[in-house]
């Protein structure tokens, strides 16, 4: 399992890319790398936090029952709780309209030394906006009158401006990870099913689960021009095949210690030299209390 195996290079048609893992699925496997690589990737967070140097984002997309939320619980579950974040974006509050559409994104960045893990992101903003275009109205942007001044420019002044975004705060020492969990239509149909077959899990569902899935294909377009617009080297997306959520977390787990194993600078921070040198007499004064 290779981190460039998944990651987006070039120009995609997402009917192309897997929704299904490469590799056999065997569930006990797979929980037992993932609990593996989770504790390699704490005490990685552990250097990180006390390097102080680097943040680190994880953006993670995908339709409704794609796995995001057990995901996200799954792979951090040996992070130190002071060292990771994690904020889900809903629809936009009346503050939060009140200022750019990457305000609320934007403050919610993780500090150097943490993780922050956006669970639906600032891609929303290119993806249900527009599906439903109306929702733009409400930002009350200077020169959007109706839904027909939102036009290919509009969507294409976007995608420049959330490179730009990713870009300055690449620069500035955040290292971006991009999911995006490619779930196939049948294997949500089957999702949303045990949701409404199992009682347990009837809270999860809603009817408007059902209305955003008759849109499938233009939400499928509308990632295929995110993925082919903003995969940067700086800021990549990763294709995750995610009919698999066994697999799907080990792939990115994997892929993100992979990836911040190669960062050698990120190590814990050594004493000044006087206090190096007075160690064997701060551990003499700790023993003769």
């Amino acid at each position: 399992m290779i981190s460039k195996d998944y990651k987006i290079t070039s120009q995609i048609n997402i009917n192309d890319l897997a929704t299904k893992p490469s590799f056999e699925v065997d569930k006990d496997k797979l929980k037992k790398e993932l609990k593996k690589t989770r504790k390699k990737l704490g005490e990685l967070q552990d250097k990180l936090y006390a390097h102080g140097k680097y943040s680190v984002l994880i953006c993670i997309q995908g339709m409704d029952t794609a796995g995001k939320d057990s995901l996200i619980r799954e792979i951090f579950k040996d992070f130190n709780v002071r060292g990771v974040v994690v904020h889900s974006f809903k629809v936009p509050t009346e503050l939060e309209l009140k200022h750019d559409y990457l305000w609320r994104h934007y403050i919610a960045l993780p500090a150097k030394g943490k993780f922050g893990v956006f669970n639906r992101t600032h891609y929303e903003n290119v993806l249900v906006t527009r599906v439903h275009p109306e929702y733009i109205l409400g930002e009350h942007i200077p020169g959007i009158h109706s839904v027909t001044d939102i036009n290919d420019d509009f969507w294409n002044k976007r995608f420049e401006q959330i490179n730009n975004f990713e870009r300055h705060i690449a620069e500035n020492g955040t290292l971006i990870f991009k999911f995006f969990l490619n779930l196939s239509k049948e294997e949500q149909k089957n999702r949303l099913l045990r949701r409404l077959d199992k009682k347990e899990k009837n809270w999860k569902f809603s009817a408007g689960d059902l209305k955003e899935r008759k849109l499938w294909d233009k939400y499928q377009d509308c990632y295929q021009d995110i993925l082919n617009n903003t995969s940067k080297e700086n800021a990549p997306w990763y294709n995750i095949p995610a009919d698999s959520k066994d697999a799907a977390r080990v792939i990115i787990a994997n892929i993100l210690f992979d990836t911040l194993s190669q960062y050698k600078d990120i190590k814990e921070p050594e004493l000044d030299k006087k206090s190096k040198a007075s160690i064997d007499l701060y551990k003499e004064q700790l023993n003769n209390e």
